[in-house]
Order: structure tokens, then C-alpha cells, then sequence
């Protein structure tokens, strides 16, 4: 009897998806025989019974289409609203996977879809994972889909901000995706020649920022590029956040508790519009002009790259394969020109920043880009 696999796409979306899709789906079907089902808007199709057949003529085509032909969605399995009430669905779910002959499931998400995929490997069910974020933020994987295409995004960002900054004589700040990785923002602040990089690794202070872009200007160049991620903290912030989360974590009474958890949500809150803020605090330093791009969602979007498009074929096929082996409880990682696969409770709860020593970092310093440290 041929298997029946289900798909399914959670989380943000991002560029390779459908590329992912299409390669778990056509290596099944072509190779093995298998029945392909899609199940749409995430873990909630799965719990609402959201079906689609994929099958050859639906994966035609859809290669180098952004987004994803099932939908998206960042619902919880354990914590879904329904009909205006959070239920734990993981029980609905597995019965639908068992209703549905299902023989695996092949969910492709970020990290919040890791701890999800691993309460269903833990109630029983045949799970395999695929990476993908633009943040490249996944543990136990060189590359995650959706980085390399968001990677030129923002790069190709920073290029075409450099004409304006030269002829004002400004200084433009381009923030850049990433909350708690800075692996995008670092890729496309030096790929686009950025002269001040600040990821959420490492802790700015003002002053230096200022000092590094007047140094530039005593050498005659009045205009400086600086990229920031979104999470980047300020020496005095990380020194604070780090103080609440302790507190939250050294907690002994859920009085405590709650109270470090409101700390950190009005840090949060007030972290929100931190770009802005560095703008006009260069500005006094400096007595520059800043001006701020936010690039948001545009980083997200379009036709995959042809990285992309390569990694996810790679990553998908080997999923087909797992599957018809019946390897599962694993995510496909990437590992130089391969494919590993790796245990979903790894990688689950991880996250992949990036090391202060990095190759990356130590390449920028050698051809003078301050990260405000």
C-alpha cells in the first residue's frame, strides 16, 4: 500500500517554500508512489480538516512562486482559539491524522513550529521537519529557507540607500529583520558595505556609534550607512533585560513571577521604535541629518533566489527519502553541500545566534565596520 503524507507550512512565510513543497512532493510521488495531502494555514489545518491534494499538477509550476500555496498561520497545537476560546487541539489533531491515513507529516517552519512539530512527535505521531526562516536563526542547520533570498533582499536595500546617503550627506539607517539573530542584518551590512553594524549579539553604545561616524567625517566622508536589526539592544537595555529575565527565572513565588514578566513586557514595549530613537540620538551627536527605512515585510517576499530554490529541493527530496526509510522524529538539516538529519528535540527550544568571534564579525572589523561596541 502506497503512503499517504501530509504537509503542512507554519509560521511566517518566506521565499522557498513552495520550492520545499514541491520537492517533498514530487521525490514522493515520483520516486515512491506516495499520496500527497496538504493541509492549509498551518497546524490549524490539521485540526479543521483544511485539505488539499497535491498532486502533480498542483506542485507544477509553483517552483519559483514566493509564499506558500497552502497558507500559513502561527497557531499552537496545545493553544488554539477556537470559536473565541484557546483549546489544546494536539488530541483533534491526532485523531485527524489517523482519520486522514496518514503515515507522516512533514511540517517546514522556524522555530515556533520545532516545539510544535515535537509535541506531536511526543503524542505519537510520524513527524520530519524542514527549516525555514529569513532570520537563519534555526539550531543544528548551516541554512535555513528563505535566508539567502532575504539576504539579497536587504542587501540590494542597503546598495540603493548608499546614492541617497552621499548626496545629503546624511546619515540612513536601514533596520533590518531579526529579533533575537542577527545573522541578516550582519550579511547584509557587509555585503552592502555598511559602515556600522548592530545585531542583538552585541551591545551598542551611542557614543561609539557617533565617535566612528565622525571619525568618518574628519576624513572627509559625510555620509555613513548604518544597518540595525530589530532586536538590537543598547548596553544599558541588554543590561536590563538580562536583569528582568533573571529575576523571572529566579523567581520563588508566582507573585515574583508575574512581576519579572511585566518587567519584560514593558521593556519590550518600550524597546519598540528603538531605531527611531538611535536616529535622533545620532543626530544630536553628530549633528548630522538621520534618516530611517524600515524594510519589513519586503524582506519576506517575491520569487525565491536560486539558493533558495536549491536548498529547499535538497532539503525536501531527502525528506521523501527519510519518510520511504521510515526515519522519523527528525529535522533535514543542512551541512555544507549535504543534508543531515537531526533529532526534532535538538533543535527544538534552540536558537542560532551569532558567536562574537565569528568569521563573519571579525571580517567586518578588519575593513573598519563599528558594531558600536
Amino acid at each position: 500500500m502506497n503512503k499517504r503524507i501530509g504537509i503542512i507550512t507554519a509560521g511566517g512565510d518566506a521565499p522557498g517554500l513552495n520550492a520545499a513543497i514541491r520537492a517533498v512532493g514530487k521525490a514522493a510521488l515520483g520516486s515512491y508512489g506516495a499520496e500527497i495531502i496538504g493541509f492549509r494555514d498551518g497546524f490549524r489545518g490539521l485540526a479543521e480538516d483544511l485539505r488539499m491534494r497535491l498532486d502533480k499538477r498542483a506542485l507544477s509550476g509553483i517552483l519559483t512562486v514566493g509564499g506558500t500555496v497552502l497558507g500559513t498561520g502561527r497557531d499552537k497545537p496545545h493553544r488554539m482559539e477556537i470559536d473565541g476560546q484557546m483549546c489544546d487541539m494536539t488530541s483533534v489533531i491526532v485523531r485527524n491524522y489517523q482519520k486522514f491515513g496518514l503515515d507522516a507529516l512533514v511540517c517546514i517552519g522556524g522555530g515556533g513550529t520545532h516545539k510544535n512539530a515535537l509535541r506531536l512527535v511526543e503524542a505519537g505521531l510520524n513527524v520530519i521537519t524542514l527549516p525555514k526562516t529569513i532570520d537563519n536563526d534555526v539550531a543544528l542547520t548551516d541554512a535555513t529557507i528563505g535566508f539567502d533570498t532575504a539576504l539579497g533582499i536587504a542587501t540590494e536595500a542597503v546598495d540603493r540607500l548608499h546614492s541617497t546617503a552621499h548626496s545629503h550627506h546624511r546619515i540612513i539607517i536601514a533596520e533590518i529583520m531579526g529579533h533575537r539573530a542577527g545573522w541578516l542584518t550582519l550579511g547584509a551590512g557587509i555585503a552592502g558595505g555598511a559602515d556600522v553594524v548592530l545585531i542583538p549579539e552585541i551591545p551598542y553604545d551611542v557614543n561609539h556609534i557617533a565617535a566612528a561616524i565622525r571619525r568618518r567625517s574628519r576624513h572627509g566622508t559625510n555620509f555613513s550607512i548604518v544597518a540595525v536589526a530589530e532586536g538590537a539592544l543598547s548596553k544599558e537595555d541588554s543590561a536590563a533585560f538580562a536583569a528582568a529575565a533573571k529575576r523571572k527565572l529566579n523567581a520563588k513565588t508566582k507573585t515574583e513571577k508575574q512581576r519579572a514578566k511585566t518587567e519584560l513586557a514593558v521593556l519590550t514595549a518600550n524597546h519598540s521604535g528603538n531605531t527611531l530613537r538611535l536616529a535622533r540620538q545620532l543626530e544630536e551627536l553628530t549633528r548630522l541629518e538621520a534618516r530611517v527605512t524600515i524594510l519589513g515585510y519586503v524582506q519576506r517576499g517575491g520569487t525565491p533566489s536560486a539558493g533558495d530554490r536549491l536548498l529547499a529541493t535538497r532539503l525536501g527530496t531527502m525528506a521523501a527519502e527519510l519518510i520511504h526509510d521510515k526515519v522519523f522524529g527528525v529535522m533535514v538539516a543542512a551541512r555544507g553541500d549535504g543534508v543531515k538529519p537531526v533529532p526534532i528535540a535538538d533543535v527544538a527550544g534552540n536558537l542560532k545566534t551569532v558567536p562574537p568571534d565569528h568569521a563573519w564579525i571579525q571580517s567586518a572589523k578588519r575593513v573598519g565596520t563599528s558594531f558600536g561596541d
